[in-house]
């Protein structure tokens, strides 16, 4: 499922316009993207969190020359499905 097609299925869902739709999904994302940016953890209760994450720095090799590389530490978009999320993928409780 592709952007268009999520706020076709929510427009449908709710009987809002898709325009509208579209402009709450945009600022939705937008405010997490934000908030994850900041350093702040964006809490969906049943669906998941989305946080930001250190990953520290490490020696890689290349896989070519096997020559030792250097990878510095940097900040990663992390998501940790909720239970409820879960649950409805992996077919568990209902």
């Amino acid at each position: 499922m592709n952007k268009k097609e999520l706020i076709d299925s929510i427009a449908g869902s709710t009987g809002e316009n898709r325009r509208v739709v579209g402009e709450v999904l945009d600022a939705t994302i937008s405010t997490i993207t934000t908030q994850v940016k900041k350093g702040e953890r964006v809490q969906l209760p049943g669906f998941g969190t989305f946080e930001r994450r250190a990953r520290s720095a490490r020696t890689a090799r290349n896989p070519r020359t096997g020559e030792e590389i250097k990878i510095k530490a940097t900040k990663v978009p992390a998501f940790k499905p909720g239970a409820g999320f879960k649950d409805a993928v992996g077919g568990g409780k209902k």
